[in-house]
């Protein structure tokens, strides 16, 4: 399944819903194009809606680090939203549920953002 993504802003935060399968193929590639092209505009502060991704696979996790890691560069920061319980525990089982902040809620994930103006 083709991974979809819009972006919408929330304040000086850019959201973006994903939907599908953020697998090895095009569709990690597709998330770092648009990570890079954010950076690019200056918005750096970012929301990953992951609430109707039903899959990641190794490749997704290695370029869901790639970006936090270029976000964090540029003193932004990558935060996740509605993460399922499938890829909650994968993001356990990898240790990488320490890296990433998560979130239940729009509001807190955007508001954890408090250096933003």
């Amino acid at each position: 399944m083709r991974l979809e993504m819009s972006e919408r802003r929330v304040g000086a935060v850019t959201v973006l819903d994903l939907s599908g399968q953020l697998t090895i193929d095009e569709s990690a590639q597709r998330l770092k194009d648009k990570i890079n092209s954010l950076i690019v505009e200056g918005r750096t502060s970012v929301v990953l809606n992951l609430a109707d991704v039903s899959y990641i696979d190794s490749g997704g996790l290695g370029q869901l680090v790639a970006c936090y890691s270029s976000l964090m560069k540029t003193a932004g920061g990558l935060k996740l939203l509605h993460v399922n319980k499938r890829n909650h525990d994968l993001l356990s089982i990898t240790r990488l549920v320490t890296l990433f902040e998560t979130f239940d809620s729009e509001e807190a994930a955007v508001g954890s953002f408090q250096h933003v103006v």
